[in-house]
């Protein structure tokens, strides 16, 4: 089945909380409407409103603009024969003309820029029987926005009460409307089944009708005969302070939590870039502890060289030298032996020869 990440801009079932209540809520309400008719899902999403209503539809068209929520969306809901997906765009509906008998449309039209919601509103008249029925919704940007001081990014133009009366009414002009949001008060309601309170709970890819809470306090209308008592014409009754306190403190909290939540973000990517620089700087480190190392070894070879070229030049000096006294020597004996030479050849070398030989031969004779 292909995944399909919550982004906030469109409901993914699993999601808890508000969202939740109020995605699911709308197809329940919506479902009473579709028994037994051709039903179009406008901007579907996930799947999961119109896999609900086609428990009960004759058929059910869901329609998306994004092919990966389409994809999904027929993956996961395959085994309903009378349910499928088309991708499509709200402002342009793949579909026939007068083809169903019930548009849905949930959170859609605030998507679209301004100029392009009445083009929206034009196609699903289109597609519907004359006789058919739309429910959409919408959110009121008094409340969801300018009371929140909040600004949904993915809201192109959020229409006020009046100007959604007034997209409507060129096609739509009977219009019942209804209200919808979250409580936090104090709620009575009748414990008789036959009263029209209804409770509905959410379920795995489903709705099951649920028992309404357990009471906190009973609070009983008696009387001694039951004629007395009077008509229950309050089925429920609900009762919050006027500056709806509670809730308040409720949104506080959580924008909070959204405040610290997208400061943690900031945080982490903070931290995340922090982390890409320490590595690059280490990739630089270990980069210049390279060149180090290969600059070392190349100076460790250059002083080994040079250390092997001054001995060589050193030894070169000392046989240099060595030649140098040897010749010198050589020079000196030379020289002595042209003295020798020379003074063997003079005249007075000659007429000392004679005595010189008789010296020698009288040293022999006296030595005997």
């Amino acid at each position: 089945m292909p995944s399909l990440e919550f982004t906030g801009e469109r409901f993914v079932p699993g999601v808890a909380g508000e969202i939740a209540h109020e995605h699911w809520h709308r197809y329940v309400f919506a479902r009473r409407f579709a028994g037994g008719h051709r039903v179009l899902d406008v901007a579907c999403g996930e799947g999961y409103g119109s896999a609900l209503l086609a428990i009960v539809a004759q058929s059910v068209t869901g329609i998306d603009i994004e092919e990966g929520a389409v994809a999904h969306a027929r993956s996961t809901y395959a085994a309903r024969a009378n349910l499928r997906f088309e991708t499509g765009s709200a402002a342009a509906l793949p579909l026939a003309d007068r083809s169903v008998d019930l548009v849905v449309s949930f959170e859609t039209l605030e998507h679209l820029p301004r100029d392009a919601q009445p083009q929206m509103l034009a196609e699903i008249a289109r597609v519907l029987a004359p006789d058919g029925v739309l429910v959409l919704s919408a959110p009121n940007p008094v409340e969801y926005s300018e009371a929140r001081g909040y600004r949904n990014p993915f809201h192109q133009h959020e229409p006020t009460r009046a100007e959604l009366r007034e997209l409507l009414a060129p096609a739509f002009p009977a219009q019942r409307w209804y209200r919808q949001r979250r409580y936090f008060g104090s709620a009575i309601w009748c414990e008789d089944a036959a009263a029209g309170c209804e409770a509905w709970q959410d379920g795995e890819g489903s709705v099951d009708r649920a028992q309404l809470p357990a009471a906190m306090y009973h609070v009983v209308v008696a009387a001694k005969a039951a004629r007395s008592l009077p008509r229950a014409e309050a089925m429920l009754s609900l009762f919050s302070d006027r500056d709806e306190a509670e809730l308040r403190r409720v949104d506080e909290r959580t924008s909070e939590a959204m405040r610290l939540d997208g400061l943690l973000k900031e945080r982490d990517g903070a931290l995340d870039r922090a982390t890409g620089h320490i590595r690059h700087l280490e990739g630089l480190v270990a980069f210049r502890e390279r060149l180090v190392e290969e600059r070392d070894a190349q100076l460790a070879a250059a002083n080994a060289a040079l250390a092997a070229a001054l001995n060589e030049r050193d030894e070169r000096g000392r046989e240099a030298t060595a030649c140098a006294s040897e010749a010198q020597r050589l020079e000196r004996a030379i020289a002595a032996q042209e003295r020798i030479i020379a003074y063997r050849q003079s005249a007075r070398w000659w007429l000392a020869l004679p005595w010189l030989r008789l010296k020698l031969v009288w040293q022999r004779v006296a030595r005997r």
